[in-house]
């Protein structure tokens, strides 16, 4: 990685933002168009500082084995797993994908940035048991979750997540179920090893290197204007594409590019706060990732649950998450960020969203406005027997969530997840949005090389075959394809421990 903006040349496809996106990128690009020349351009001093690094995102390898945000109950009490199906055929193909790439020479082992971790979904009282039930009962039918195991027993709940029942009162209801194929990913050292590969390739990272302006030139390609971090000094290279994956960055640079496809959007940033321990007993004890439901009322960043995190060789247990706010974009970024993104095309989606989403504000509100004792005694909600004096306050990426306006309404409304934007000739692309983001990199740059270079990909399908088993075939309804390419990449990634 260089700092050195003077090799830069005038590359065939320019990446703007050093995560976990670009990275994907770049590595897919590797499969369809390795003749390619790519230059990526990160504002920070190394790669995977914001939302990729590992204490700022969640790291659950988000396969909705346990996010019960993702398996809603409709009024008629049945579960709809249409959404827990997308993300999980999502997650392996990203699985596929991580395991051709160690085939092929990914740098290191797949334990620096994978490892198997139990997900556990954890519900109290009988209207949670029931919910239980019928998520269970829902999702073990589907090829995807076989396996899933279900108990309301607080003795077997109580060898899944001792430290969730310790102390909890006996006369009370509790569920949950159990997927032992989870994993925890470090989605930095995930990204720092893509780019490592990717160099070696002839990808050109350059580093303290920050994208000012995007603009369009009369030949159909586009400038992008670069200021040093450090001496100042501008420079602008051509590209025939660009991609713009610098997260909560991303908005504002798609703005500057005035793509009509961009018309109408804005964001709103959340800052994460979390509780985490290093307390050897208690990480010991505590061998998984338990999610729980989030409050009546609130939004779905809010579902509690505590993590077990593998960071540099050291586990440690995450709790949360607490919102907090910031009007910047990144972590990194400027208070100017949220005012400035405010233009004429998107004030009616902005206010409409804030007339809208008042149970929103008033759980921000009462976060930004909680003690550390309070807290405390949401956590031990979670972990009855918590002593905070083994716990202390962490603050995650910023996530900016993404506000679109309602083709149907014409209102603005709040969407937690992410948007894939492209331009209409294929030139330009960008993702807004967080959750579940990373997890999924690889099914949305899949995405974004279709829908941006449908001709490339058309004439790489063996090889994206081959990189992917499961590429244009749905492993849901394939069970024997979907048995191999599990045995593959358990193998592969060293998830068998």
């Amino acid at each position: 990685m260089s700092s050195d903006l003077g090799s830069a040349t005038d590359p065939d496809v320019v990446l703007v933002g050093g995560g976990i996106m670009s990275a994907t990128l770049a590595s897919l690009l590797g499969v369809v168009a390795p003749e390619w020349t790519v230059t990526l351009f990160e504002s920070a001093a190394d790669v995977a500082g914001e939302s990729s690094d590992a204490w700022n995102n969640a790291g659950t390898g988000h396969a909705a084995l346990c996010e019960l945000n993702y398996t809603p109950q409709g009024p008629d009490g049945r579960v709809d797993t249409a959404k827990a199906r997308t993300i999980n055929e999502q997650f392996q193909v990203s699985r596929q994908f991580w395991s051709h790439l160690v085939r092929t020479g990914l740098t290191g082992s797949p334990k620096e940035f994978i490892s198997p971790v139990p997900h556990v979904g954890f519900v109290t009282g009988e209207q949670g048991r029931a919910y239980m039930c019928a998520r269970h009962a829902a999702l073990s039918a589907e090829p995807l979750f076989a396996g899933l195991e279900y108990t309301d027993s607080a003795d077997e709940l109580a060898g899944w997540a001792p430290l969730v029942m310790d102390g909890r009162d006996p006369q009370q209801v509790v569920a949950a179920t159990r997927a032992v194929s989870g994993t925890d990913v470090n989605f930095g050292a995930l990204t720092r090893l893509l780019l490592a590969q990717g160099e070696e390739r002839g990808v050109q990272v350059h580093t303290g290197q920050r994208v000012t302006d995007l603009d369009r030139l009369d030949d159909g390609r586009w400038k992008v204007t670069v200021t040093d971090r450090r001496t100042g000094e501008e420079r602008c290279v051509r590209t025939r594409f660009v991609f713009v994956g610098a997260g909560g960055g991303a908005l504002p640079l798609l703005q500057k590019a005035a793509i009509p496809e961009i018309r109408g959007f804005g964001g709103f940033p959340v800052s994460g706060l979390f509780l985490r321990t290093r307390s050897p007993e208690l990480v010991t004890r505590h061998q998984a990732k338990v999610y729980g439901q989030a409050a009546v009322g609130a939004p779905p960043m809010s579902v509690p649950h505590l993590d077990l995190r593998l960071v540099d060789g050291e586990y440690s247990l995450l709790f949360g998450p607490y919102a907090g706010f910031s009007p910047k974009f990144l972590k990194a970024g400027s208070v100017f960020d949220l005012p400035l993104s405010v233009k004429a095309d998107n004030l009616g989606s902005m206010l409409g969203v804030a007339r809208t989403e008042l149970a929103l504000t008033r759980y921000l509100v009462t976060e930004l406005l909680q003690s550390r004792s309070a807290r405390h005694r949401t956590l031990t909600e979670f972990v009855p027997q918590a002593e905070q004096a083994d716990w202390d306050m962490v603050t995650a990426g910023q996530r900016v969530q993404v506000i679109k306006r309602d083709p149907r309404s014409g209102r603005g409304v709040l969407q937690f997840g992410t948007e894939l934007i492209v331009g209409s000739d294929g030139s330009i692309a960008g993702l807004l949005g967080a959750s579940p983001g990373a997890s999924t990199a690889v099914s949305a740059m899949l995405s974004l090389v279709e829908r941006a270079f449908p001709d490339r990909v058309a004439a790489a399908r063996p090889a994206l075959e081959d990189a992917i088993p499961s590429y244009g075939r749905d492993l849901s309804s394939d069970p024997a394809l979907l048995a191999a390419v599990r045995a593959d990449t358990m193998q592969v990634l060293e998830l068998n421990g």
